[in-house]
């Protein structure tokens, strides 16, 4: 009998975390290896346990499941990652994809095509929902010259360029203060940049910071 295919899961609701590790013991060819709350502790284990999956939520506390998927692919580069979201048209879609991620699903996909796509990532096949895979195509055709911010991401990225810090960004425009790293997360990954000073010196540059 072939080996089963050992899957990490990553979410911050243990009632999710649940849910999948009993749907997935029922599966004789899938083995649970390891369970994440947080991005970092993802990380961690995938590093650890080197899984053939990683089942990645994007919206944790602390590290985000773009930035964790960016990481658990450069300490487990075997890994295939899958992106299991509530959110069907979320503007991570691309930056998951560009940071590494397989396929792109959401949590109300059918069993059967969760177990499917699992399969089909051990054999490095993509799955992916619809409206990413419709994100993905505008992306291709857009033009390559500048990658296109949200109004959002350019408030960010103008606070940042004026050195307001996570918390100060969040009071300022009037959202947690997680929801201001996921941003900060998604920045880096369009621009392809590092860090925050990097971030700046974009803004500036582009002129994105009024005086």
């Amino acid at each position: 009998m072939p080996e089963p295919i050992r899957v990490l899961i990553a979410d911050d609701h243990e009632v999710v975390r649940r849910g999948l590790r009993s749907f997935l013991a029922t599966e004789p060819e899938i083995a649970v290896v390891a369970e994440a709350a947080d991005g970092e502790a993802a990380v961690r284990l995938a590093e650890a346990h080197r899984p053939d999956v990683v089942l990645m939520d994007l919206v944790m506390p602390g590290l985000d499941g773009v930035e964790a998927t960016r990481r658990i692919l450069a300490v487990s580069p075997e890994s295939r990652v899958i992106v299991l979201t509530s959110y069907p048209d979320d503007e991570r879609v691309v930056p998951a994809i560009r940071a590494g991620a397989l396929s792109y699903l959401l949590k109300d996909v059918a069993p059967d095509q969760l177990i499917a796509a699992i399969r089909a990532a051990k054999r490095g096949e993509p799955v992916l929902h619809p409206v990413a895979a419709t994100r993905l195509m505008q992306e291709m055709h857009r033009p390559s010259s500048a990658p296109e911010l949200t109004p959002r991401e350019r408030e960010v990225l103008a606070l940042v360029a004026k050195g307001l810090s996570n918390q100060e960004i969040a009071a300022r425009l009037y959202i947690a203060e997680r929801t201001v790293k996921s941003h900060i997360s998604s920045l880096l990954a369009k621009l392809g940049l590092e860090d925050r000073t990097q971030l700046a010196i974009y803004a500036i540059r582009n002129r994105l910071v009024e005086e």
